[in-house]
């Protein structure tokens, strides 16, 4: 954990609301990690509740930036990844930053601004994994057996890694990884045509001979 400040805890309601108070009250640094065995109540995007059991990894990481990158996303997801296939899984990742394994979530981010900092927290299930209507999950335990404290210490590297990557590698890294290219999604009503993502981090669509770039609204897979 070099370079890192880890605080622990057993149950907290959410490490990310736990990150954004120590931002509140000035006590937040670069390189900090909360983690908690178990939440009351995590939270994923879009306001939704991230079912937060004992035995899965919920971390927040409170890093220094000076200004919104819609690139971060892509460097978090390609860390996430990378750090699961260093335990020999095959991850996948899908727009923008879940991940996937065999079409089933494995791992969520919730990216929030505050201040001169950024927390990043990521839920990854590796004991349990949450019943979700119309979404199906998973666990790593289906696959290998991780522990906890090594995949925290692999994805602390990995984050410390991507985050310093040049963004056309980490471009082309995520481009390999996701799923869903050249397929039909959804889009504020409309299907379009699933391309990629461009040097700025906008999503890349296509609705016939038009082209459309989105930053953060939410597609659905046909």
């Amino acid at each position: 954990m070099a370079g890192y400040k880890l605080i622990s805890f057993d149950k907290i309601p959410s490490t990310q609301t736990y990150a954004l108070n120590m931002v509140a009250t000035g006590d937040a640094r670069d390189h900090t990690v909360i983690m908690a065995e178990a939440q009351s109540a995590g939270r994923g995007r879009y306001k939704r509740t991230w079912v937060s059991h004992h035995g899965n990894l919920y971390v927040s990481f409170i890093y220094d930036s000076e200004e919104r990158d819609p690139r971060l996303s892509y460097m978090i997801a390609v860390a996430i990844a990378e750090t699961l296939i260093s335990f020999g899984i095959k991850p996948r990742i899908k727009w923008p930053n879940d991940i996937l394994i065999d079409g089933k979530k494995v791992s969520g981010t919730l990216t929030e601004y505050a201040g001169r900092f950024v927390i990043i927290g990521i839920g990854i299930n590796i004991k349990s994994n949450p019943t979700v209507e119309n979404y199906e999950t998973t666990k790593l335990d289906n696959y290998v057996k991780v522990d906890k404290s090594d995949l925290l210490n692999k994805l602390m590297k990995n984050l410390d890694k991507w985050r310093r990557t040049d963004f056309p590698l980490v471009r082309a890294r995520w481009m390999d990884l996701a799923t869903g290219l050249n397929k039909t999604v959804k889009y504020r009503g409309e299907t379009a045509e699933l391309i990629g993502i461009n040097e700025n981090g906008a999503l890349l669509l296509r609705n016939g001979s038009r082209y459309m770039l989105t930053y953060g609204d939410e597609i659905s897979m046909q």
